[in-house]
């Protein structure tokens, strides 16, 4: 949905059953503890049953509960700050086994990709990184080390690969001077979006630049002016962001781009390990 969930809710509000008011009520007044909630749960919390919740998110355009409720989320994950963010992980895990519910969130968010990942989209973002003249990517806070992982299995595929350091943005632009049609920039952002991500893609695009988003959903800024994007969850209420989903996604897009290149990538890291045997980069069991 384009709009806000809780802007259609609200919008909405007239047409609902008395039950369906008091769900509307609750989550436009509450939307931070409902986002997390069960159906159950929400239903005895107002007093209707989960059949009447489930048939609300049915109501707003909704194929089922869960997506409903991955809506709130997504809304909140851009709009808490930190400290509202590590409050509201201390309300949903204080009373879970926490390592089970951060991996079982994880493995939660790696399901949703495979489920909902356009696998048409995908080839045609492999199609326009492979045809690209020069790939730059960029990733500014969280999503740097996102970058740098990128960069450095990219690197080893292709020769004509830029990491875009982002210690400042004059410098950014920099980096960019010479970024035209026959190039692509990969863009890594994730709620809250950074402000510098999303001027530095529309100064590549005015450029002439294609634009591959690596980013959450379609309502991200970067994914607004790009020409194909990767989408993937990232949404943990607390501090950190899951990047588990991302870095899986990227896998698949590096698997699939060494694939085209055969016996390339065969003869590549076979010069590779010479170098790394002569010059003992790894060490041996046996040195132990």
């Amino acid at each position: 949905m384009a709009k806000s969930i809780l802007h259609t809710i609200e919008s909405k509000r007239s047409e609902f059953s008395r039950g369906q008011k008091r769900i509307a009520d609750y989550i436009l007044e509450h939307a931070d503890k409902a986002a997390f909630m069960t159906a159950n749960r929400l239903g005895g919390l107002v007093g209707v049953s989960e059949s009447t919740v489930v048939r609300f998110a049915f109501e707003l355009g909704y194929d089922g509960y869960p997506n409903m409720q991955r809506a709130l989320q997504e809304m909140l994950r851009s709009r808490l700050t930190s400290t509202q963010r590590i409050q509201a992980a201390g309300n949903i895990f204080s009373s879970q086994d926490l390592l089970g519910a951060v991996l079982q969130s994880d493995i939660d968010k790696l399901r949703q990709v495979v489920s909902e990942a356009d696998r048409e989209d995908f080839n045609r973002v492999v199609d326009r990184i492979w045809a690209a003249k020069h790939i730059y990517i960029l990733g500014v806070r969280s999503s740097s080390f996102v970058a740098g992982y990128l960069h450095f299995y990219m690197h080893l595929l292709f020769q004509n690969v830029s990491l875009v350091q982002s210690s400042s943005a004059g410098e950014i632009f920099e980096q960019l001077f010479r970024i035209g049609k026959e190039d692509v920039m990969m863009a890594i952002s994730f709620p809250r979006y950074s402000r510098i991500t999303v001027n530095t893609v529309k100064f590549a695009r005015d450029r002439g630049a294609g634009i591959v988003a690596i980013t959450d959903n379609t309502l991200s800024p970067i994914y607004q002016m790009s020409d194909g994007a990767l989408l993937a969850p990232c949404e943990m209420i607390s501090f950190v962001d899951s990047m588990v989903a991302p870095l899986s996604l990227i896998n698949a897009l590096l698997v699939a781009l060494a694939s085209r290149r055969g016996e390339d990538v065969s003869a590549t890291f076979a010069e590779l390990e010479d170098i790394w045997n002569e010059y003992g980069v790894f060490g041996k069991m046996d040195d132990e």
